[in-house]
Parts: C-alpha cells; sequence; structure tokens
C-alpha cells in the first residue's frame, strides 16, 4: 500500500476527532458500526434540534451527508455493492493485513474527505458572508438583489459564450469551405450535395477518403481502421464531415469528432465482445422487454417500435450497438412479415397509446414506406400519439425535404392524434442554418420538435449544454430528456459521474429561464425504464469503492406500485473525472461543488 496516499487518507480521516476515535479504537467492527451510527444519529439530531445556529444551506449539506455515510455503513447496501467500505476503512487505518485488497486510490481519498467534511459541518463550498440584499428590506432590497442578479447572469452569458456556435458567421464561412473542398473531392455540384440519396451513397467510410478530407491523429487512423477491419459500424455522411475542423487542434469540432470517430479503447473493447459473443452489449436488456421482434416495451402505455436497426451514421456511444451491423445497411430494415406481426401486436394491446419509431433511424425509410407505416399506426383506434425519434435532423438534413414533412404531417390531427419528432443535438456546433432551416419545416407544420441530450465527457463542461439549451430554444426545438451516458464498458471515455449530472440541473441550467430548461435528468435502468435523477428518493449512495467509484441502488420508477427488484450500479469515479478535466485545462474551482451532489 502506498505509504503517501495512506498517510493522506489517515489525515483525511483526522478532520473529523470523533470518527476517528471510533475508526482506531481496538474493538471489533461491529462494534465501530454501532458507534459510528449512534454518532451520525446524534448529530442528525443536534443539527434538527439546533438549526438556527447552523446557516440553512450547511445544515442541508451536513443532513445529506449524514444519510450517505449511514448508507453506506449499513450491511444492507455492503451486501448489494459487495464490498464494505468500513471493513477497508478499518483495514487501512489501523495498518493491519491488507493482502486481497485493491490498493488504496486518490479517488476514495477525495470522496471520504469530502464525506467527512461534509458530516462534520465543514464542506466550505460558501462565501463567508451571505450576499448584502439578505440583510436589507424594501426598496434597497430589490436594487441590491438586483445587481447581485445582473452579475450572475453576465457570469452565464460570458461562460457559455466560450463555446463555439454553429450559427456564428464564423462558423458557417469556415464550413462553407469545408464544403466546398468536399464537393471538390467528390466532383458534384449544389445539387447533388442538397440531395439526401446522394448523401447516403457517399457515406465516408474509407480511411483513404477521410484522410483527404480532414486532418486526423495516427490514433484516429488505425482506431477507423481498426473498426472497419472488425465489422464495428463507422461511416460519416458528407454533410457532418463538413462540421469538422480540417485541422485536428481541439477547437471547435471537439464534440463533433468525439460523436463518430471511435477511440482506440471503444474498438478494442468492441472487438473484445464480438469474439466472446457475449450479449453484456445490451445494456438496457431489450432482450428481456421485447414480446415480439420489433418491439420494446417497459411502460404501461407507450411501446418502441423499431423498423430499421441502422443510421446515416452511427454516434460511438449508441446504446444499440450491439444490434446494427453497419453504417446505412441495407440488411437493417425489418422484414416486412415481421413488422407486420409487430403492428398487428399493437393493434391487439389496446392498452397501448402511444408508439415511438425510432432504430436505427426510421427516416432512412422512403417517403412511401414511412407513409405506409405511418398510415398503418394511425388507423388503430387506441393510438393517439406516435413519437419518431430521428437524429437525421443533425446528420442528415437534407434529408428533411417538403414532401417528407407533408407526409409526416397529414398524421397530426389537433383534437385526435399527434405527431411528434424527437432528435438528438448534442452540442452546440451541431446547430447549423440546414439544421435549423430542418427543424422549421416541422414547425410550420404544426409539429413539435424535442431533443434528447445525452450527457458525455464531451459537453460536459461548465454551461456547456446550457449554451446548447438556450440556441435550441432559437431554432424551435424543445429540451426534452438528458441522459446519463449509458454503463457499457466500452464506452468509459464517454461516461460523467451522476453528481456532474445534478450539479449541472442544479448551478447551471437552473440560471436559465423556465421555458429553456425544460429536459428532465434520466438514468435509464436495464430493463426497468427511466429513474428520475432530480428526485433523489429514488436511489442511494452504498458505497464508495477503492478506486474512487460510487455505487449506486437505483429504484424502479414502479417502487409504490409493485415488489420489483432494485438495480445496482457502478459509477465512474469523480476525481478521474475532475483529473481529465484538468489535463484539458478546465478551472476545477468551478466543480467543488460536485463532491456534495449524491
Amino acid at each position: 500500500m502506498d505509504v503517501k496516499l495512506l498517510q493522506r487518507l489517515k489525515a483525511a480521516v483526522a478532520k473529523n476527532p470523533e470518527i476517528e476515535a471510533i475508526l482506531i479504537k481496538s474493538i471489533p467492527l461491529e462494534e465501530k458500526r454501532q458507534e459510528l451510527q449512534v454518532y451520525l444519529a446524534t448529530i442528525l439530531s443536534a443539527i434538527f434540534d439546533h438549526a438556527k445556529s447552523i446557516p440553512p444551506l450547511e445544515w442541508i449539506l451536513c443532513r445529506d451527508a449524514v444519510w450517505v455515510f449511514r448508507s453506506i455503513l449499513s450491511r444492507r447496501s455492503e451486501g448489494l455493492a459487495s464490498f464494505s467500505v468500513l471493513t477497508y476503512l478499518d483495514i487501512l487505518l489501523n495498518d493491519k493485513n491488507h493482502t486481497g485488497y485493491p490498493e488504496l486510490s486518490e479517488g476514495f481519498i477525495a470522496e471520504i474527505e469530502h464525506l467527512i467534511k461534509g458530516v462534520s459541518g465543514k464542506a466550505g463550498i460558501y462565501s463567508d458572508e451571505p450576499p448584502d440584499f439578505q440583510n436589507l428590506e424594501g426598496h434597497q432590497a430589490a436594487v441590491a438583489r438586483s445587481a447581485y442578479l445582473s452579475e450572475m447572469a453576465r457570469t452565464t452569458t460570458a461562460s457559455m459564450e466560450r463555446y463555439a456556435n454553429g450559427l456564428s458567421d464564423q462558423l458557417i464561412a469556415i464550413r462553407s469551405t469545408n464544403r466546398q473542398r468536399i464537393q471538390t473531392y467528390f466532383n458534384i455540384t449544389d445539387l447533388e450535395w442538397n440531395d439526401w440519396q446522394w448523401q447516403t451513397s457517399n457515406i465516408v467510410r474509407d480511411i483513404e477518403a477521410m484522410r483527404e478530407l480532414v486532418d486526423l491523429t495516427d490514433a484516429e487512423i488505425e482506431a477507423i481502421v481498426q473498426a472497419r477491419k472488425n465489422r464495428i459500424p463507422f461511416g460519416i455522411t458528407p454533410y457532418y464531415l463538413s462540421l469538422f475542423n480540417d485541422r485536428d487542434n481541439g477547437d471547435y469540432d471537439r464534440a463533433i469528432r468525439a460523436q463518430v470517430l471511435p477511440p482506440p479503447d471503444y474498438v478494442q473493447k468492441m472487438r473484445s465482445n464480438k469474439k466472446s459473443g457475449s450479449c453484456s452489449m445490451d445494456f438496457m436488456l431489450e432482450r428481456d422487454t421485447t414480446p415480439i421482434e420489433g418491439i420494446t416495451r417497459r411502460y404501461p402505455n407507450i411501446v418502441i417500435l423499431k423498423p430499421v436497426l441502422t443510421c446515416p451514421q452511427i454516434c460511438v456511444y449508441c446504446q444499440r450497438n450491439w444490434q446494427i451491423e453497419d453504417v446505412y445497411s441495407e440488411q437493417a430494415a425489418l422484414q416486412p412479415e415481421k413488422l407486420e406481426k409487430a403492428i398487428r401486436w399493437i393493434e391487439q394491446t389496446e392498452e397501448i397509446s402511444e408508439v415511438l419509431i425510432t432504430g436505427g433511424d426510421p427516416l432512412l425509410l422512403t417517403d412511401e414506406l414511412l407513409d405506409e407505416l405511418l398510415n398503418r399506426l394511425a388507423a388503430i383506434p387506441h393510438v393517439v400519439r406516435i413519437r419518431i425519434g430521428s437524429r437525421t435532423l443533425v446528420t442528415l438534413p437534407q434529408r428533411i425535404t417538403d414532401t417528407l414533412v407533408r407526409t409526416i404531417s397529414r398524421y397530426h390531427i389537433p383534437g385526435r392524434r399527434e405527431i411528434i419528432m424527437v432528435t438528438h443535438f448534442e452540442h452546440l456546433t451541431e446547430i447549423t442554418p440546414e439544421t435549423m432551416a430542418a427543424v422549421q419545416k416541422f414547425r410550420l407544420f404544426g409539429l413539435a420538435v424535442y431533443n434528447q441530450l445525452v450527457y458525455t465527457y464531451y459537453n460536459s463542461r461548465r454551461f456547456e449544454t446550457a449554451a446548447l439549451r438556450q440556441q435550441l430554444r432559437l431554432i424551435g426545438v424543445t429540451p426534452y430528456y438528458t441522459f446519463n451516458t449509458k454503463g457499457k464498458e466500452e464506452t468509459d471515455l464517454y461516461r460523467v459521474p451522476i453528481a456532474r449530472l445534478l450539479q449541472e440541473q442544479h448551478e447551471e441550467a437552473r440560471l436559465l429561464p423556465g421555458t429553456v430548461r425544460t429536459d428532465e435528468v434520466v438514468f435509464n435502468v436495464p430493463r426497468l425504464g427511466k429513474n428520475y435523477l432530480r428526485a433523489s428518493e429514488h436511489r442511494d449512495l452504498i458505497a464508495i469503492l477503492p478506486d474512487g467509484r460510487r455505487i449506486y441502488e437505483f429504484h424502479p420508477w414502479e417502487k409504490k406500485l409493485a415488489l420489483i427488484d432494485t438495480y445496482v450500479y457502478t459509477d465512474v469515479a469523480i476525481h478521474d473525472y475532475l483529473e481529465r478535466l484538468r489535463q484539458d485545462q478546465e478551472n476545477l474551482e468551478e466543480n467543488q461543488t460536485i463532491w456534495y451532489y449524491y
């Protein structure tokens, strides 16, 4: 065990002498557990009885930290997590034989230090004095508070303006040049460029073409080569490629590249999974929620219908990467007889009132096939709402033709049946004049357009998604869901601690008007469905592993309706996430509160 790390852990525990004294006592482990629980109960009782002597927000932090500590100490939590934090601390602090136990990490020390500071009422995240307006009344208070809010608004605006906007004159001009270069490479006119079928017929898959059109690192080149060699889906529409910076300098296309260029680690893990024949990549356990091929059902009134399992290009962190064979694969459409059976199943299941058509991307179907599908669904009396999930608005806006929009909008009948478009913008740089025009076509025909954001490392900097929400509303898109990245091992580089999503919602999204921050933050529980992260009563932090990763127990949405199992999830370490930000030259002082989101 690293001696320096061990000394740091002991120093962290010593910040609370009462806890330290219990942990280093020469008594059986179960007695230590009981004494710690009594001590924590005493703290709770004290802060409830003497709340006026503690600033309100410090009181809340202390209460939450105590509840978390108590949860971690419970034997039930230890059983669920298959790890005892108390045993681990007992071994390390008392210099016992640690053979067979994992090495101590900086991430674990940081978690314990902040937990103890929280329990002790010494989080230290607030300034010493409250804002001036709290000591004033009437007009003076109003003027002082207005000045305080203006300063907060200026800081928020400055933070959002650091991110490149795809509708800025600068980026529009750069991408116009990119487009001309790509058109010259393919020797085509604007007419062909604006034809969605030309775009899909010329999806860039070949490494030589990629090297001709954009600057790639050696690692990116090797990853693409290995992805193609091992039949891991890869391809980029010429349009989306025009959003790249032709020089790989970590500039405005950071999130753009991360969407479609598979990291070497991802390729290696995907290759291993494919060779092993494992179903572990089915993170959401769709095999357990598929009553008939082409249908997924997790909720009483809505089903997912998947008529096609491919897209114009594949997001690296795709939920269904285990099912998708290739980008724009001709074999990806559900066979007509199977699609017919799926529709009949919906007809016969009268409890279903809403159908989400997704995949893959259903807008890869021809207008005629899509019309036929919508016509069949619209003829079912109990289906009152149809959602169409498509990222083509972002990756292939040429697909949103007037004919397509008229075809879809014919089935939108106010008061009787609603058609909704749900798309997937990941970053402010994906919003372009072309995507805005595609959105407006649907809006002009009365169809609402919603956005489902996947919160990844590459859009998780301070106020990065706040800037996206602001611009989405301006182009006519309503933020709908913000998803925690699926906890699949092959996409670890994309994952963000749950605490960061909570922090973003409370400290960044909350500063925007209510009409902008309309999205719900969710964690998708395998087999069961969405768990609402805003509601802390739907989860418990039950352990901290030696490498600093938190373990959560998530409660199913049916928790008050049926006796359903909970789900245990291992998060990514906050320390590791912050270290990546530091390496990317982010100001970590802005993230100091992250430890106190549970």
